[in-house]
């Protein structure tokens, strides 16, 4: 893990965000980041020009409980013309301000759910969370969000495939040194993608009843948003 620690140090370019993250716990309230940070070139991802569109997964990324029962129902991605609505196809539902999220049953507390990941278009910025309750990671939100945030980096970055396989293990080491409380929550973004100004954060939230974290990509500059990815 020190291994890790290292890695981090020497190879990510630390950035700071502007704006704070909002936060939320109960159904039809969601954090979201708007960050506007001052970006460096990367010396780990070399990007390549080739968009290559992220395939979806037999698994929905968002298939925890029967949360979806509790749910108003949810627009046909066909007559949507929201640019991320092909999330509808891995079980996000859509919200009131546009957002794409993801709801899970509390199982400590019964008959309450919160939202445990979001993705939003905000101001040309395309910004993915996945919320920690109380600082901890449930079982399976750690490779949902990170098929989650590998989704959206395929349809919306000029990322190579062999890039984005790069990609994957930063993200991946990131989620796991804030599992193991490696890196700890602060306004700091980490820099993965410098064409899209894409950046990583791990952060607390700031008020309401979800008393946790929340880690977040933000894709500053996203590619095709105009069009759904999938048909």
């Amino acid at each position: 893990m020190n291994l890790f620690i290292r890695f981090f140090a020497g190879c990510s370019f630390l950035i700071y965000a502007v704006a704070a993250v909002s936060n939320v716990a109960m159904a039809q309230e969601a954090p979201t980041a708007s960050p506007s940070p001052s970006l460096s070139p990367s010396p780990f991802l070399s990007p390549s020009p080739s968009p290559s569109p992220e395939k979806v997964t037999q698994q929905k990324i968002c298939s925890f409980d029967a949360v979806e029962s509790l749910l108003p129902p949810t627009p046909s991605s066909e007559q949507n013309n929201s640019p991320i609505s092909y999330l509808a196809q891995q079980g996000f539902t859509e919200g009131s301000d546009g957002s794409w999220v993801c709801y899970v049953n509390d199982s400590k507390k019964e008959g309450r759910y919160y939202t445990l990941l979001k993705v939003q278009e905000v101001d040309g910025k395309l910004i993915a969370s996945s919320f920690l309750d109380s600082g901890s990671l449930i079982e399976g939100q750690e490779n949902r969000s990170l098929d989650l945030f590998m989704t959206l980096i395929g349809n919306h970055t000029k990322t190579s495939q062999g890039n984005r396989q790069s990609i994957r293990r930063y993200l991946e080491s990131f989620i796991s040194l804030v599992r193991s409380g490696k890196i700890q929550p602060s306004r700091r973004g980490y820099l993965f993608d410098q064409p899209s100004r894409s950046f990583v954060m791990y952060h607390p939230l700031g008020s309401g009843e979800l008393k946790g974290t929340g880690i977040t990509i933000n894709i500053n500059s996203p590619y095709r948003l105009g069009a759904n990815q999938f048909s």
